[in-house]
């Protein structure tokens, strides 16, 4: 039956939805929830020191040198030391744009904020500022992933020897999280991708001082030291949704009894069980995320093999007992039947060959980061000091003391696209090293009792 009354009623709604512009879920945008690169795309990590000091973002190439070795993925470092977002708009064009990036991760907010309790005026500018560079980054074709600035470590200013305000060290932490927070409604508001450095950082420090009070990642309260810029780097792992086991291999009997294989992350074949000894070739898809030792203490905190790079071997077909696993004739360890049915997992085990191929990929882009990486931005750092003394001149025309100074770091940039492009490809020459090395390779695994073992 037709309800006259109820369908005028829903008529009636929906003209008054539509007059007083009613929004409805459908519409928002859908926040990025992974990063799809592919061969050729390219990452710029744009930022300050924190950035500039080339490591989350040496690691977070690592895991995608090792994670994706069929993929050339380019990536761009644009830090630069004491950067504010006014100081990102100034050069973007250069070192942004210019790179074509699918990708734009931005970590400014630490230095806008000016070391001080909060203030509307200072925020306002950053406001400004970082929406200007979301809608640069957004001009060039690419997506902006927004980044909370990182913790400010209070106590570890406390424990240094240089004297700070007191508002300075009771307040920081808490203005950064108010800007994190800020870009968190911008990121989720707009579609953008967002990762939370600041929540992590803090939340790791908090569970290690109820044991260690003089625990920090951060020794001197505002650079990250390696252990903080890896969990940094898991951060943007986590959040762009790209962390995944590595490689699972399952040795089991099939339905009729006869040995087979489950595998992700790669493929076994020549499969063979005689007696009490297990044999196959494992070729794997990518290698175990492997950074330098001094992130390790940050690997443990974070147990980052596990939860990114998890390596598992499970085995079903071996009678009780114990087993040594050798990898390509390298002994490996020596695990129990029943705990090799359980599963066990390499990527921690560090004399394996995979391990080790891992390793060499990591000193390989630490080398690269540390050279012709941080002197390129030191060029940029360069041209950071001439644009703001150029601006200064513009609030004060007649300081002819700031007018020579303008002129002086002028003369200082020119040439400095060719040194940058000089940079480039020494960086460039030694990541195709990299390629040569990260590449899998099948590896000979067995299992069998060791000399002398008897049956349990």
């Amino acid at each position: 039956m037709f309800h006259y009354r109820r369908f005028r009623t829903t008529i009636c709604l929906l003209i008054m939805m539509a007059s007083i512009g009613v929004v409805t879920a459908a519409d928002f945008n859908t926040p990025v929830g992974t990063m799809e690169l592919e061969d050729g795309d390219t990452l710029v990590f744009l930022g300050d020191s924190i950035t500039h000091q080339c490591l989350y973002t040496q690691y977070v190439e690592d895991f995608f040198y090792t994670r994706y070795p069929g993929k050339r993925i380019r990536f761009h470092n644009a830090g630069v030391g004491g950067a504010k977002a006014w100081d990102a708009l100034e050069r973007f064009e250069i070192d942004v744009a210019a790179y074509k990036p699918k990708y734009v991760t931005i970590l400014l907010g630490m230095n806008d904020g000016r070391y001080q309790p909060f203030d509307a005026a200072i925020f306002e500018t950053y406001h400004k500022d970082m929406t200007e560079v979301v809608e640069r980054i957004k001009g060039c074709g690419a997506v902006p992933i927004l980044m909370t600035p990182t913790m400010f470590d209070s106590r570890a200013a406390r424990l240094g020897k240089r004297q700070q305000a007191p508002a300075k060290l009771e307040f920081y932490n808490s203005v950064l999280a108010y800007y994190g927070t800020w870009l968190r409604e911008v990121a989720v508001v707009n579609g953008y991708g967002f990762v939370d450095m600041y929540s992590r950082l803090n939340n790791l420090t908090l569970v290690e001082r109820k044991t260690n009070p003089e625990f920090t990642m951060i020794r001197d309260s505002v650079h990250p030291g390696a252990a903080g810029q890896i969990v940094m780097a898991f951060s943007i792992i986590e959040d762009m949704g790209l962390r995944k086991p590595l490689s699972s291999i399952r040795i089991l009997h099939g339905d009729k009894g006869q040995v087979t294989a489950r595998a992700s992350g790669g493929k076994v074949s020549e499969l063979k069980l005689t007696d009490e000894r297990l044999e196959f070739t494992w070729t794997a898809e990518g290698l175990p995320w492997v950074v330098p030792d001094d992130a390790q203490v940050g690997v443990d905190l974070l147990h980052l093999g596990h939860k990114a790079s998890r390596e598992a071997l499970e085995i079903h077909v071996l009678p009780p007992g114990q087993y040594e696993l050798t990898i390509d004739g390298e002994t490996i360890g020596t695990y129990q039947a029943s705990a090799l049915a359980r599963h066990i997992e390499l990527q921690g085990t560090s004399n394996t060959p995979q391990y080790q191929q891992a390793l060499q990929v990591a000193a390989l882009n630490k080398e690269r980061n540390a050279g012709p990486v941080r002197s390129m931005r030191g060029q940029w750092s360069l041209f950071q000091r001439y644009a703001r003394a150029r601006e200064q001149l513009k609030q004060s025309p007649e300081n002819a003391q700031l007018a020579k100074q303008v002129e002086d770091l002028k003369a200082k940039t020119v040439g400095m696209e060719v040194r940058v492009r000089q940079f480039e490809r020494a960086a460039r020459e030694i990541e195709d090293k990299i390629f040569q090395i990260n590449q899998p390779r099948s590896r000979r695994y067995v299992l069998q009792r060791p000399v002398g073992a008897t049956s349990n």
